[in-house]
């Protein structure tokens, strides 16, 4: 019977754990012994509250008692085992206990989780003059969105200074802003007396903070802290659509490629949301103002706050007594019945192109007489095949020998959009396809409706005028 060799060995803890917290310190050390195949003839492990050794020679002055084999009732078992079956025995228990902390700590996690999860679904009472507004929203469901204290919008956009200062429309200013991040983003102040824009605020924010496509504009947070209403987009360096086809200087920026590239831009995203998005949107409002330009020039759907959702099965026209929008981009049963559909975005998209492509607004070439609008003019002139004279005068240097195919392409699937009856204009499906394809064969339109329009900017759209057209008389009012 060989001899149970003699195992040397040190265990220290420091001063101020107990008893249980010592032995608990060691049995993990142990296990370490256990798991590493290196230290089977010796070694030592250090962490920072305990530490243990073991050798098979003395390396301390003071031996310990030595144990007599012959003492032992049972045959011990041979060469190295005996310590071995110690240390796995609190192995085992140092694994258990290491199991049960794990068990715990994914638990606690779940319930952390969990009450985070409840702890983001705020209810928020929007102010706006007269007007409260209360919403319950659950933000832990908006990726990457944030909720903005006003100090640090106030710190960002320099107190709001004129000198940042981007524009101003129905229902407030907008601000460009810097973080301390060097992140440059685009703040929109909800003017405090706007009641109506608060639910376009509630509307923007439940709206486009969901929906992720490239040529959507991203929305980054918000504000609400007393009047205060504040919506946070990443910043566009270009400005928007009308900053430069209706600008004699800048226009000329514009050659063929960019302005066809930009109609492709806002097809594909009004195409995202009449049926790519998990809701069926209608903008509502699409007009150039609220096509965003990035530094590359790529266009950004922008401005949700009118827009309406519907289920994917949703094909019917809808109704609303509140006819909202910018007139001279509305469709003619949306203007006149308050009956939307996703065609009544076709229809502005119609007007939007005819827009982009001679650089000239639709309402500014109104007057009752042998042309009232834009629309009226571009069905003359592809009526009479003179239909290059409505291309922007800006564009004859850059137009070589190809393009003009592709320019009545554009011109044709313009008036197809804006037809008068909705059944009549394709859906953005049908209007990708046929900017994409060179081959396709596209039918003729009829004409375009002729209704009254109002003179002017398209920003202003304050004043009721009405103006007798082919018998039928139509008297608009203020919206907006």
């Amino acid at each position: 019977m060989d001899a149970v060799p003699t195992l040397y060995s040190l265990a220290q803890c420091t001063p101020d754990l107990s008893a249980g917290d010592c032995l608990a310190c060691l049995q993990r050390l142990i296990g370490m012994v256990n798991a590493t195949t290196s230290m089977r003839q010796g070694g030592r492990i250090f962490v920072l509250r305990c530490n243990i050794r073991f050798e098979t020679f003395m390396f301390f002055d003071q031996p310990m008692r030595r144990i007599n084999p012959s003492s032992i009732t049972r045959a011990p078992p041979t060469g190295i085992k005996a310590w071995i079956i110690a240390i796995c025995l609190a192995s085992a228990v140092a694994l258990a206990a290491f199991c049960f902390m794990v068990y715990c700590r994914c638990l606690r996690g779940r319930i952390r989780k969990r009450s985070v999860r409840l702890r983001e679904r705020r209810t928020i009472k929007l102010h706006g003059g007269d007007h409260e507004l209360v919403w319950d929203m659950e933000t832990g469901m908006l990726s990457g969105f944030s909720f903005f204290e006003f100090d640090q919008i106030q710190e960002a956009t320099g107190n709001f200074s004129e000198e940042n200062k981007l524009g101003e429309g129905g229902f407030g200013r907008v601000y460009k802003g810097h973080f301390l991040q060097g992140m440059e983003i685009a703040v929109k102040r909800l003017a405090s007396h706007s009641g109506q824009g608060l639910a376009e605020f509630k509307n923007e924010v439940q709206l486009i903070a969901k929906l992720q496509h490239r040529n959507l504009v991203r929305l980054l947070g918000c504000c609400s802290q007393g009047e205060e209403n504040i919506l946070v987009y990443e910043y566009m360096p270009n400005k928007s659509l009308d900053f430069f086809i209706f600008d004699e200087r800048r226009k000329a920026l514009m050659d063929w490629n960019r302005r066809l590239s930009i109609i492709e831009g806002i097809a594909e995203g009004l195409l995202y949301l009449h049926k790519h998005s998990r809701l069926r949107v209608i903008h509502r409002d699409l007009k150039p103002s609220n096509i965003l330009l990035d530094n590359e020039m790529n266009p950004k759907i922008s401005d949700f706050g009118l827009a309406k959702i519907f289920s994917p099965n949703n094909n019917e026209e809808n109704s609303t007594r509140r006819v909202v929008g910018t007139y001279g981009y509305m469709a003619p049963e949306y203007a006149s019945e308050g009956l939307f559909s996703i065609k009544s975005d076709v229809f502005s998209f119609g007007v939007l192109v005819l827009e982009i492509l001679s650089g000239k607004r639709n309402s500014g070439s109104h007057q009752c007489g042998d042309f009232i609008n834009l629309l009226g003019y571009a069905w003359q002139l592809w009526e009479d095949r003179r239909w290059i004279d409505i291309v922007d005068a800006s564009l004859n240097s850059f137009l070589p020998k190809t393009h003009p195919t592709e320019i009545m392409r554009c011109i044709n699937i313009a008036l197809l959009c804006v037809q008068e009856n909705a059944v009549d204009r394709p859906n953005m499906l049908d209007v990708t396809a046929m900017l994409s394809s060179k081959t396709m064969i596209l039918r003729e339109p009829k004409h375009p409706p002729y209704f009254n329009l109002r003179v002017g900017n398209e920003e202003d759209t304050s004043a009721t005028q009405s103006c007798s057209i082919n018998g039928v008389t139509l008297s608009i009012a203020t919206a907006r």
